[in-house]
């Protein structure tokens, strides 16, 4: 088990959404951080919100800032490099980053979907080889990969997204056999998160055969609709599956619901998700 007040934490996307979250609750809990993210601003702003909160305590926590393209392979070498010199101690790996892209598959371009592709899967691979060696020199250390309840079941629309946090799981679960064969002392958590209330489907980009913006409007909507977790609640629920060296953590009902449905409906589970969420939407408008 990795204790959270002894641990030095690296978490990726770190500027918003559930990473932000991570890092100010780590923060709370005693831990040093590593923040890594492409926006510079909202890094500050993060130590800015860590920084208040230490003083309220009357503790301090090291927090060092790195900005990162997590889909460049040697932009993630390197933050590995810099963030284990800061934090030598450095024992947990949360590779949180992603991004969405809306559009069917004939509606995204190959450019597009390498770009997802680079960020939400090779940027977890890259991450993972970068601070692997040191992690598996410390006593007690713990990788955490974020894939999705997009990575148990595939909707229409997500062929991209889904691909990658598809991916996400069955390396992170094929990793974890490997440290478990090896006597590691690397503990390793594949998270599915359910709806959680983030700005990435407002960020995400949209497919380059899509001609109106309607689509994205909806999107945008639907997803307001049926995401019912906060930020906090999914970052709540990651420490405590860190803490318990959780191989697998669902967040969400929603994800709960589907991991089931997908188990014993693995074909048509589409067909009844489908109704669920059209309900949902319908619900969602009239309130």
């Amino acid at each position: 088990m990795t204790a959270i007040p002894e641990a030095a934490v690296a978490v990726t996307g770190a500027a918003s959404g559930i990473g932000r979250a991570l890092a100010i609750e780590l923060a709370a809990r005693g831990a040093d951080l590593a923040l890594a993210d492409r926006d510079e601003a909202g890094l500050r702003e993060v130590a800015a919100e860590i920084a208040t909160g230490s003083a309220r305590t009357g503790s301090s926590r090291k927090v060092s800032l790195h900005r990162v393209d997590i889909g460049e392979s040697e932009a993630v070498t390197a933050f590995a490099r810099e963030a284990i010199a800061a934090h030598p101690a450095l024992n947990i790996l949360i590779n949180n980053a992603g991004v969405s892209l809306l559009g069917l598959f004939h509606e995204i371009d190959q450019a597009q979907m390498e770009w997802l592709l680079n960020i939400n899967f090779w940027g977890a691979v890259h991450a993972t080889r970068g601070f692997l060696p040191h992690l598996a020199s410390q006593p007690a250390s713990h990788i955490v990969n974020v894939s999705s309840i997009f990575g148990i079941v595939a909707p229409p629309g997500q062929t991209a997204y889904a691909a990658a946090k598809f991916a996400v799981r069955g390396f992170s679960e094929a990793l974890r056999h490997e440290l478990q064969m090896a006597k590691s002392p690397v503990r390793l958590s594949v998270v599915h998160p359910g709806g959680i209330k983030t700005n990435i489907v407002r960020n995400s980009r949209t497919g380059s055969g899509i001609a109106d913006n309607e689509r994205r409007v909806q999107s945008i909507e639907r997803f307001d609709v049926i995401a019912k977790t906060s930020a906090k609640d999914a970052a709540l629920r990651i420490i405590k599956g860190i803490e318990k060296n959780e191989p697998r953590i669902l967040i969400g009902g929603d994800a709960r619901f589907m991991d089931i449905l997908q188990r014993f409906r693995p074909a048509t589970y589409w067909n009844v998700m489908a109704k669920r969420i059209e309900k949902m939407s319908k619900r969602g408008k009239s309130a």
